[in-house]
């Protein structure tokens, strides 16, 4: 006689169909549950730690603010969630990467010669450069999505999964220290560099 199918855990159930109507104890529930296995996979992709954990963080907060997309019936909640983990692994393995370019970029600036760019615009870019290195992560990552790639603020939320009021505060921490720095320099009046003035 055949064995009847083994019933789901209903308790994982429940968690999946409350995560998905919006009930915060069922999110904490989903986190104590699923959070190390996200872990696992964000370090086994990436190297440093520290960026393992933000994934991990960021992993939540979208699937949080992208709920509604969960279909219980389609697959598990687990399996949904590790989904979106790859998926912003490969954000942050792409940040890092537009970071190393970043840095070569610096690095191979030509020194100024009378006949060649603009000395000013090259210390700036070296200040800004600087700058930009010494900032927290998340807020320069929310400057070089702004300024590099050129993204809106609300571009900048959908594709790191970080809601729209952070987004904002990062980048206005970071513009404030950007300018900090700028008059501490003694940079000479005037226009700012390109990209300075078009966060939106």
């Amino acid at each position: 006689m055949t064995a009847p199918p083994e019933n789901p855990d209903p308790h994982v159930d429940d968690v999946a169909l409350r995560f998905r109507a919006g009930d915060e104890v069922a999110l904490r529930e989903a986190y104590d549950s699923y959070g190390r296995a996200v872990l696992h996979l964000a370090t086994s992709m990436l190297a440093n730690r520290a960026d393992a954990e933000d994934v991990t963080q960021a992993t939540f907060v979208a699937a949080w603010l992208g709920r509604d997309t969960f279909d219980p019936a389609k697959g598990s909640l687990i399996g949904w969630l590790l989904g979106i983990g790859r998926r912003k692994v490969i954000d942050r393995m792409r940040a890092s990467a537009r970071e190393t370019r970043v840095v070569e970029t610096v690095r191979q600036l030509p020194e100024p010669t009378p006949t060649g760019p603009d000395p000013d615009r090259v210390v700036d870019r070296l200040v800004i450069a600087d700058e930009l290195s010494r900032l927290p992560d998340d807020q320069r990552r929310m400057l070089e999505l702004a300024f590099y790639d050129d993204l809106t603020h609300q571009q900048i939320a959908t594709v790191t999964g970080v809601p729209l009021g952070t987004v904002k505060s990062h980048i206005r921490r970071g513009m404030a220290s950007l300018k900090r720095r700028w008059e501490v320099d003694g940079a000479a009046p005037g226009p700012r560099p390109a990209g300075l003035s078009g966060a939106r």
